[in-house]
């Protein structure tokens, strides 16, 4: 969970809840016109696999969206992990 009580949404959850599932697209369907393997489809869909730049433009392409909402919902879930990570750290006590 971070401040708000919500746990860190996988873009990879995203893209199966809010695509892929209402557009009742499979993995194939998504990894043919993107030419990404249907191997590395699987692991995004499975919250396995981060996105990167090629793969957020590919992403863009297909669903009709941009790069930046791709790579953003990759940084978000990133520092979301990163702040869980690091909760119970101190500030320094400056003199």
């Amino acid at each position: 969970m971070n401040r708000n009580g919500m746990r860190p949404i996988h873009p990879g959850e995203v893209l199966n809840k809010e695509f892929m599932e209402p557009l009742g697209m499979t993995v194939m369907d998504l990894a043919m016109p993107t030419k990404w393997p249907e191997s590395e489809i699987e692991k995004l869909v499975k919250c396995q696999l981060r996105i990167c730049a090629d793969l957020a433009i590919s992403l863009a392409i297909q669903l009709n969206t941009t790069p930046e909402f791709w790579m953003n919902l990759q940084s978000t879930y990133d520092l979301r992990r990163a702040q869980r990570r690091h909760a119970g750290l101190q500030r320094l006590q400056h003199p």
